[in-house]
Parts: structure tokens; C-alpha cells; sequence
């Protein structure tokens, strides 16, 4: 039986210490979805509307298909990136479950906004999907302790109100004001803290 050298209580508790700080070290939130859906969700608004003001292009809504080319490679990098993970936290668990009942959410929105509104669709989806996209911003920030994301959160829910009193076509430049402050700007925050911290 090898002998195993006994640690005084001095050297448990360095163990241990040096342990947390490893792990608080190892900071595995790099910005990288909410810079993807920031800057589709704002090429998009200000593509929309620039076709309806300039080119008073009929169908105007089609450039919202980028989305779905957004999504499928989210599927893609989220993949790869669980196979990379060696260890998955607890705080991984939560902000995924944030993510996927946001996304559940937006489709019962668009369908239910579809349903109810009928005509009317256009003028309530986005102050609809901007206090949608406040939830799952502000939830992150509070679980990675992050303020730029909590500040990204209450920006989107107080545009989502002064949606509410403009006409459709302007209420994608409050779309696109929301997306720069809530996902953008901490985005490329968090890529920054990122690289330093796993560098």
C-alpha cells in the first residue's frame, strides 16, 4: 500500500483555495452567440428597412430568412463545442435552459401574434420581441455576473415600450438600437475577457 503524505489543515485549505481560483480562471463565455444574433438581428432590421423606405420592395420581410441560416449554424457551433468541453458546469445548465425557453418562446410569439392579431401582426410583433429579448439578456447577466448584459436587458424591455408607440418600419431601428446595446456591445466584452483570461 502506497503511503499517502498526510496534509495539515494549513495545506488542505491551499489546495482548495488554489482549486477555486483555477476554476473561476477558466471563464468559458466568449461572446460568440451574442455577437452572432446581434449582428444578423441588425443587418436584418436595416436591411428591412432600407427595402421598404428606399426600394419599396413588396416583400420586405424575406430577409429575416438569414435567421435560419443564423440557426443552423448555432445547432453546428453549439455541437462542436460540447464535444470540445471537457467539463460542463452548472452555470452552463442554466444559461442553456435561459436560451432554449427564449427560443421557444419567440416561436409561440410569431405564431400566437399570427393568430391573434391577425392583420394587425405588424405592429405588435416587434415591441413583442423586444421584451422578449430582454428576459433571456437579463437573466444571463445576472447569472454570469456580467452588468453590461443586465444594462442590454432593461434597454430592451424600455424600447420595447417605445416600440409600442411608433409605426412598424421605425420600430426596426429600435430592433437594431436594442440588438447593439443588449447583445453586441457585450459580445465583443465578453470575447475580450475571454481571450485575456484563457490566453
Amino acid at each position: 500500500m502506497i503511503n499517502q503524505p498526510n496534509l495539515s489543515e494549513v495545506e488542505s485549505f491551499e489546495i482548495i483555495r488554489n482549486m477555486i481560483n483555477k476554476a473561476k480562471g477558466q471563464f468559458g463565455e466568449n461572446g460568440q452567440l451574442y455577437l452572432l444574433w446581434g449582428w444578423v438581428i441588425l443587418i436584418c432590421s436595416l436591411t428591412q428597412f432600407y427595402l421598404i423606405h428606399e426600394v419599396q420592395y413588396e416583400k420586405h420581410y424575406l430577409v429575416w430568412l438569414l435567421t435560419w441560416l443564423a440557426f443552423l449554424y448555432q445547432i453546428f457551433y453549439l455541437y462542436k463545442l460540447r464535444k470540445r468541453k471537457r467539463v460542463r458546469t452548472y452555470t452552463d445548465d442554466i444559461l442553456s435552459f435561459v436560451w432554449v425557453t427564449f427560443i421557444i418562446m419567440m416561436f409561440l410569439f410569431g405564431f400566437l401574434y399570427g393568430r391573434i392579431a391577425g392583420e394587425g401582426y405588424y405592429r405588435f410583433i416587434n415591441p413583442g420581441f423586444l421584451a422578449l429579448y430582454g428576459m433571456p439578456t437579463f437573466l444571463s447577466g445576472i447569472i454570469l455576473k456580467f452588468r453590461p448584459l443586465l444594462i442590454g436587458g432593461i434597454s430592451c424591455w424600455i424600447l420595447s415600450v417605445a416600440a409600442s408607440f411608433i409605426q412598424y418600419d421605425y420600430q426596426l431601428l429600435l430592433l437594431a438600437t436594442a440588438v447593439v446595446i443588449a447583445w453586441i456591445i457585450p459580445g465583443y466584452i465578453l470575447r475580450n475577457r475571454y481571450n485575456k483570461i484563457n490566453s
